[in-house]
């Protein structure tokens, strides 16, 4: 009744999974590659990327395209357990802090690190850029840093409660740990969290993720890392 439309190692992608997970909904999990750029996918979504919900339940047909969308829909459609806090205010806080991850982090992180050690060899376009590399755990140090601040007064990212910031940046998070680049050790508050959010059954399905070719890092389903 639900088709969740994703590449393993998409942060985005894993958002709606651990969403959809969180809330025990039930669907049916159909990888494609972006890159491949297949019909399937393009029917669903003119842009070709991933997520992308096909939520047949109640009889009608309903496609929900971009994480932001499927996860508002997924929080509005089924509302327990609620991902987002109770006021207005700390929502704010939560969803700017998605933003901040799916953007910021994304552009100056992911576009490194994920570009070079993931998409290149998954599209055969050669070996990882140094310079590239170098600049990427530059700026990852930079956001762990800012993670730890938060932590600092919050037990999550957007105060007391898991929440949707959580997951978003859990997701893009766990995308570089497969590869073995978080400096864990350097930062604790967030190895600590982290090592909370890898223990909520939500998360099994993600470290169980394997990518043909890639192994994952040797700690990467260590719940106890």
């Amino acid at each position: 009744m639900r088709v969740l439309y994703h590449w393993p190692l998409d942060p985005f992608s894993r958002q709606a999974r651990l969403v959809l997970d969180e809330k025990s909904i039930r669907y049916k999990a159909k990888t494609v590659s972006p890159w491949d750029r297949p019909d399937e996918l393009l029917a669903l979504n003119p842009a070709r990327l991933t997520p992308v919900l096909v939520d047949e339940a109640g009889g009608t047909k309903r496609v929900v395209i971009e994480v932001r969308a499927v996860l508002e829909y997924l929080e509005e459609t089924t509302p327990t357990p609620c991902l987002l806090p109770g006021g207005p205010a700390e929502r704010a806080e939560a969803r700017r802090l998605c933003d901040w991850f799916d953007r910021k982090f994304d552009g100056e992180v992911n576009a490194y690190l994920l570009h070079e050690k993931l998409e290149k060899p998954v599209q055969g376009l050669g070996a990882p850029d140094p310079q590239a590399m170098r600049e990427g755990r530059e700026h990852l140090r930079g956001h762990l840093e800012h993670i730890a601040w938060l932590l600092e007064a919050r037990d999550g990212l957007a105060g007391p409660r898991y929440t949707l910031a959580d997951i978003a940046a859990a997701a893009h998070l766990s995308c570089l740990d497969y590869l073995g680049e978080v400096p864990w050790n350097e930062f604790e508050p967030v190895k600590h969290w982290y090592q909370r959010v890898k223990c909520r059954p939500a998360f099994r399905s993600i470290l169980d993720d394997k990518l043909p070719g890639i192994s994952p890092s040797r700690h990467y389903a260590d719940l106890d890392f």
